[in-house]
């Protein structure tokens, strides 16, 4: 479908990404080759279907719906089946009662009367399923492609399509929150946001967690796990069902209720999307839909993601591009979501799935042979129809490792289209170091390369620890710090602990640095901003099907004779800080210092303030110089030593900080500052 492009495509923009990296000049003729291939998608489309805007809302023919004279009408793409048909609760599951007509192209319709009183055969909330003869003869049974609700019974993995039509839709009472120029992301899994060992709820997320994301000044949550998925333990990463809402965590109509609430509270809400892949279900999943191995996905191995053991989608198929579209205007229009956090771009962008592959920054590994065209093309037609359609607020978020140069540019400049990637060396960076290094031998020029090293011009959501890195087997950046003392001495009441002391004030400053150095927006995982203990162990066979693991403890955060609040505190405070002196939407930093010796990092950032940090285990600085580049007064706005943090209170905040006209680390003036040991502060010249 993406064809083969124009070598000498006009690409409308294309000298703004030159400006920006000028080295993409030599691989210009493959820009505009990948452009043209957009390009002929986009006209195509237009031609063939009317346009993007019509041809993405292929869920209002597709599936089944209810028609004004309340009957039923259904369309479904199965071009490998011998023959469709439907039959559920309405008709004591006869299997052949209710055959499709096979139509063009591979669609198949069915329409049924509405009952003699005038009422819809198929009742709101009955279960119904799909039955494809296959070539050989044999009836199977199948859910639609487009089902918007699908559940199953406990202790039974295999669920089954309701009919959702509610007496009484949900309306929303909010709009969706103007675009923001910074991101403080919240991410979440519902199903894990109770302290309690259950599943939790859509009702319960926005009654108990909605108020703690807006107390601690984030702008922005990130859902994880919405796509209805199978299997539990995926994390939501195996897709089953591409346009329901989990059964697990409550109705599509709770669901739109706590988005509703989400924006009420002036809360953006990002919705993780896995176009990347998808389950090998066959019974309750798009494998195999219409009896053959291709229909949605690529026929072979190539068809098959064998790391992930998951379907690759065809993304050349005129029906998987109007599936997948139509997926992405769904989720906008039925629950007002405000933007997305794509899902393994990089698995999507080349051959190789990203898999073996270091990325040393040699442009021939993104613009060469190994690039999957079709797929970038399908990333670039998404992001231009989100944007243009939903200007005013869409967002999206690139999950890709590989730093494909451009990804993160607008798409009439060449680009993929995304406002952000996320900056996913910055976690593996500080496990590392947890991990492998004692304090003496932290590097800080080798962390600071790690914060910084992102290309110019394009965004990058900065986070300090990942949800995969506190999945079992791994721990959670607290727990690499503090361990099993996290069970005996995070009280108050507990004698005094150097590993706890430790912990909790370099919790504070990898957090801090990773916001103030890392990127243009900034990310933590459910939990984390109070130091979650322990790791997320979903239930299973080999745990005993236990929820020990699968929930958020925020009850050890509200025991105030816990030390978990002082990290919780500063979180809040950081966060307020940036919303105050809105350092992430001004991306222009300079690092004035990296010394090894004193284990020292300083910078400035937003014009008007300095971060500096002493990671050094015992050594404190009463008079240290640093490089100001702004001359003035400058005021403590943030000390991660202060009381309410957990720390030792070493710093007057009432003291003024003035420059001297003296030179010091390529900035235009220099003051001193007291920097305790294992402490980061931010200074702000007073206006």
């Amino acid at each position: 479908m993406a064809g083969d492009g124009h070598d000498v495509c006009d690409v409308p923009e294309i000298e703004n990404l030159f400006d920006i990296d000028p080295y993409l000049r030599n691989v210009e003729k493959e820009i505009r080759r990948r452009y043209g291939c957009f390009q002929k998608v986009v006209n195509d489309i237009s031609q063939s279907e009317g346009g993007l805007e019509k041809f993405s809302k292929g869920y209002e023919s597709f599936g089944i719906h209810r028609t004004p004279d309340n009957g039923i009408c259904m369309m479904e793409w199965a071009p490998g089946a011998e023959g469709l048909y439907l039959r559920g609760e309405f008709n004591n599951w006869a299997q052949t009662q209710y055959p499709f007509t096979k139509g063009e192209f591979g669609k198949w319709h069915l329409t049924l009367p509405p009952n003699p009183d005038g009422s819809c055969p198929i009742s709101h909330n009955s279960k119904i399923k799909l039955v494809i003869r296959k070539k050989s003869g044999e009836l199977v049974d199948r859910l639609s492609p487009w089902a918007n609700y699908v559940v199953s019974q406990e202790k039974v993995p295999v669920f089954d399509q309701v009919f959702w039509d509610p007496p009484n839709p949900y309306t929303f009472k909010n709009p969706h929150p103007p675009k923001l120029d910074s991101l403080r992301i919240y991410e979440s899994h519902v199903g894990i946001s109770s302290w309690e060992g259950k599943v939790s709820t859509y009702k319960e997320f926005s009654r108990d967690v909605i108020p703690r994301i807006k107390s601690l000044g984030y702008n922005a949550i990130q859902l994880m796990a919405v796509m209805e998925h199978a299997y539990y333990a995926s994390f939501g990463y195996q897709i089953t069902s591409f346009f329901a809402a989990s059964s697990r965590f409550g109705t599509p109509e709770e669901l739109k209720e706590m988005i509703d609430s989400a924006h009420g509270a002036g809360l953006v809400v990002l919705l993780d999307v896995v176009h990347s892949h998808a389950s090998k279900n066959v019974v309750d999943g798009l494998n195999q839909f219409d009896g053959t191995t291709s229909c949605y996905f690529h026929d072979g191995p190539k068809g098959t993601h064998e790391l992930w053991d998951s379907r690759l989608f065809n993304y050349t198929g005129w029906e998987v591009m109007r599936f997948l579209l139509s997926n992405l205007r769904w989720w906008i229009e039925e629950y007002q979501f405000d933007g997305y956090r794509f899902d393994g771009v990089t698995s999507m962008l080349y051959h190789s799935h990203g898999m073996g592959h270091g990325f040393s920054g040699d442009y021939n590994e993104y613009f060469g042979l190994n690039g999957d065209t079709d797929a970038l093309v399908y990333l670039m037609v998404g992001n231009h129809m989100l944007h243009s359609l939903y200007p005013d607020f869409m967002i999206t978020v690139a999950e890709d490792v590989s730093g494909m140069p451009g990804l993160c540019r607008p798409v009439q400049e060449g680009g993929g289209g995304f406002d952000y990637r996320l900056a996913m060396a910055i976690p593996d960076l500080w496990i590392k170091y947890l991990k492998h290094k004692s304090d003496d031998d932290w590097d800080m020029s080798h962390i600071c390369h790690n914060l910084t090293n992102r290309r110019y011009g394009e965004k990058c959501i900065a986070y300090a620890e990942s949800h995969d890195q506190a999945l079992v087997g791994d721990k959670t950046v607290a727990f690499w710090l503090m361990d099993k003392e996290m069970y005996t001495n995070m009280s108050n009441l507990s004698p005094p602990s150097l590993v706890i002391d430790r912990g909790i004030a370099l919790h504070k400053m990898i957090r801090l640095l990773t916001c103030g150095l890392g990127g243009e927006g900034y990310l933590n995982f459910i939990g984390n901003e109070f130091g979650h203990p322990e790791w997320l162990d979903f239930p299973r066979v080999g745990n005993n099907e236990s929820f020990h693991y699968c929930r958020r403890q925020w009850n050890l955060l509200d025991d105030k004779t816990l030390k978990y609040q002082y990290l919780n505190n500063f979180d809040r405070a950081m966060m307020q800080a940036e919303e105050k002196y809105k350092w992430l939407r001004n991306s222009q930093n300079y690092l004035s210092r990296k010394h090894e010796g004193d284990k020292m990092i300083v910078f400035d950032r937003a014009d008007r303030l300095v971060f500096v940090f002493n990671f050094h285990p015992t050594k404190s600085y009463t008079d240290y110089k640093i490089g100001v580049n702004n001359p003035g007064k400058y005021k403590l706005v943030l000390d991660s030593d202060a009381e309410e943090f957990g720390g030792h209170k070493r710093l007057d905040h009432s003291v003024e900080n003035v420059t001297s006209e003296e030179p010091w680390d390529n900035r235009r003036c220099s003051m001193m500052v007291y920097a305790p040991s294992r402490t980061a502060i931010i200074l702000a010249r007073m206006e």
